[in-house]
């Protein structure tokens, strides 16, 4: 047999805005989420379904770091891409970008199946922040986009079942200490991309398990899935059954008419195959399908109203055509997460081509011809067959690296002695966020760090914690068990271990932050702003004499004099609040996000006129959050006119226009 799937490195150049550096602040409080389901909603749910919406919330997203310190400036830039191919489809994917599939081509026909997104623009959509739309995205941890959106991923080729071989993707996920790992192959002549994915948990406890492949495709398509009923879920944070296709007398499964930002859930029978499809007028498109772990399928649409029309402009570029998602996850719902047992695994197997079938005409007819036209194309036997054949291949050892990922997997198979064949996590990968923590296992005790720089991330889970409990007690590491007990739900013992910090390092700032934060979740607005105050000007202090080009420290000014001015702001303290202003860099002072603040100082300062006179010179907060209304609610504040075009990103039904 002749094996004709290949792959190779190649470079897929785009106009491209930089990442910039991750926050250095620990990220201590759950972000604002948009996803929640009300305690009485719930109990009108399933069973199993009630109980994985409330599993296991995230009391913050410790360990991982937020990234922030990106911007809208877009020039060409080369990312380094691996393209897999045979003689019937190119898959091309970004290894140091989450492992996206950037795209999929029919290459007889010519035809880009999913939405390539002609940019690289990231946006604060990810549960840690940076996020970019387009392709496949591969999500794993809790509800929301992976923090892994634009991390990098460890890659490999491995044998496949056929002979060939595959690409492996592997990483170890942070927020639930998981590792994964995603196998991408063709065989010869498949007019279909399989995806093997696999979850391990090597724990003595069980984890809660989230996952989520998200397909962005073209929005002027028609959605089919097997389903007459779907959960419907917006931004007003209802979740309820409704009709498929027509809700309130409107067939929604076209993207476009849907006013709002929303998500529609289809609720697939048991024992019915697993598929959706989105296709165009002439009945052409893409289809997913997968064995029948992977329960869930999904549509999420923008909308028509003015705001879901912004955020498709913001994401991608002005005159490029919409997209909505299809997806494929473990529940019924993205809102739930599943548990998985101690030192258990779940894996299942994807498939991703091409579907000629009618889109138009009566649903359940539409349905059944599509799934007719589905299973003579890839019979469902044979994507079943098609996991049996790699489930042995799964713990293969890689034959040639070809991107690396983090170190923090090797740093846990180091810790814990882990065994995980097919995904190696070599000393090799550790780096210097890592050292730390490996010194920490060897000699008991955490190294000292310079105190005008950040302390760098904190490891949280028990077993770190244990080690910083017993290790000496200095400053530095005082903070960072103040830290993990935190994120453990110890609040009262983590502020002590700050205070302690203090007593060691008076002017330690980012023990002084913590303490803030602690204050202000406790509802002490006015001594929150008092330690947020002392904390920057202790930052300043320990950057005097400092070039402001240190990329490092100019982020964790940026970090901390935003919360510094929000705290004081919200104390009523415009005075305090223009001092910081001022001792920020211009570079700083000039990003969308603090001409907001300033435009909101401006206003408690009494200085309406001048605040409106930002808002007309225009400015674009790069990491506006989804569902954020930060500037419809200034706005609201200085005058009773319409919100302008631009600044309109709102996506509940009650302010959407």
């Amino acid at each position: 047999m002749v094996i004709v799937t290949r792959i190779r490195r190649d470079v897929l150049t785009l106009p491209a805005a930089r990442l910039g550096p991750d926050n250095p602040l620990p990220a201590l409080c759950p972000r604002d989420d948009v996803h929640r389901v009300s305690d009485r909603e719930r109990a009108g749910m399933p069973d199993d379904m009630a109980r994985q919406l409330g599993l296991a919330p995230l009391r913050s997203l410790l360990p991982v770091s937020l990234r922030d310190g990106y911007g809208r400036e877009r020039q060409p830039r080369g990312l380094q891409t691996l393209v897999i191919e045979n003689d019937r489809l190119r898959a091309t994917v970004l290894p140091g970008l989450g492992g996206r599939l950037a795209s999929l081509v029919h290459l007889p026909t010519g035809r880009e199946l999913l939405y390539r997104n002609p940019v690289f623009q990231p946006a604060d959509f990810a549960l840690n922040g940076a996020w970019f739309s387009g392709g496949i995205e591969w999500n794993i941890g809790a509800t929301g986009h992976t923090t892994l959106s634009c991390a990098p991923l460890h890659a490999a080729r491995v044998p496949a079942p056929d002979g060939g071989e595959m690409l492996r993707l592997w990483e170890w996920e942070r927020l639930r200490d998981l590792p994964f790992q995603i196998d991408l192959w063709l065989p010869e002549g498949s007019d279909f991309l399989y995806a093997g994915v696999r979850i391990r948990n090597p724990h003595e406890r069980p984890v809660p398990t989230y996952w989520w492949s998200n397909t962005a495709v073209p929005e002027d398509r028609r959605i089919l899935a097997p389903a007459e009923e779907a959960w419907h879920f917006g931004y007003e944070n209802r979740l309820h059954r409704v009709p498929v296709p027509a809700y309130d007398g409107i067939d929604r499964t076209h993207p476009r008419n849907s006013t709002h930002p929303a998500d529609w859930f289809y609720d697939v029978p048991d024992g019915r195959r697993r598929w959706i499809a989105a296709l165009d007028a002439d009945g052409h498109g893409l289809v997913q399908t997968s064995t029948d772990v992977l329960r869930g399928r999904k549509l999420f649409v923008w909308g028509s109203g003015p705001g879901g029309r912004r955020w498709q402009e913001w994401l991608t570029a002005p005159g490029t055509g919409g997209y909505c998602e299809i997806q494929a996850g473990l529940a019924r719902t993205q809102l739930e997460h599943v548990p998985l047992a101690a030192q258990s695994e779940v894996s299942w197997l994807e498939a991703y081509g091409p579907l000629d079938t009618p889109a138009a005409g009566e649903w359940a007819d539409v349905v059944k011809t599509a799934e007719r036209r589905l299973a003579a194309v890839l019979p469902r036997d044979r994507v079943d067959a098609a996991y049996a054949a790699w489930r042995p291949y799964a713990d293969t050892e890689p034959r040639a690296t070809l991107a690396a990922g983090s170190g923090w997997g090797a740093l846990e198979v180091l810790r814990a002695g882990l065994d995980l064949p097919g995904t190696p996590f070599p000393e090799s990968t550790l780096g210097d966020a890592q050292e730390p923590w490996r010194q920490l296992l060897r000699t008991g005790a955490l190294p000292d760090r310079d105190p005008a720089r950040p302390p760098g991330p904190t490891l949280v889970a028990p077993p770190w914690r244990d080690l910083l409990e017993t290790a000496p007690a200095t400053a530095h590491t005082e903070y960072h068990l103040g830290v993990a007990q935190w994120h453990a739900g110890d609040r009262a013992q983590a502020v002590r271990s700050w205070e302690r910090a203090l007593r060691r390092a008076p002017a330690a700032w980012a023990a002084l932050r913590c303490l803030a934060v602690a204050d202000r979740e406790a509802g002490h607005h006015e001594r929150a702003a008092d330690r947020y105050a002392d904390a920057f000007r202790a930052l300043c202090g320990e950057g005097h004499g400092k070039g402001h080009d240190d990329e490092t420290w100019t982020a964790a000014l940026a970090a901390l004099g935003r919360e510094t001015l929000e705290a004081l702001l919200r104390a009523r303290r415009p005075a305090d609040a223009r001092s910081v202003w001022q001792r920020l860099p211009d570079g700083v002072r000039g990003r969308g996000r603090f001409r907001l603040l300033l435009a909101e100082l401006l206003l408690a300062e009494g200085r309406r006129a001048e605040a409106r006179a930002v808002f007309d010179a225009g400015f674009e907060v790069a990491d506006l959050r989804e569902g954020a209304d930060d500037i419809d609610r200034l706005w609201a504040r200085l005058t009773d006119e319409p919100l302008p075009g631009r600044y309109d990103f709102r996506m509940r039904p009650d302010t959407g226009g």
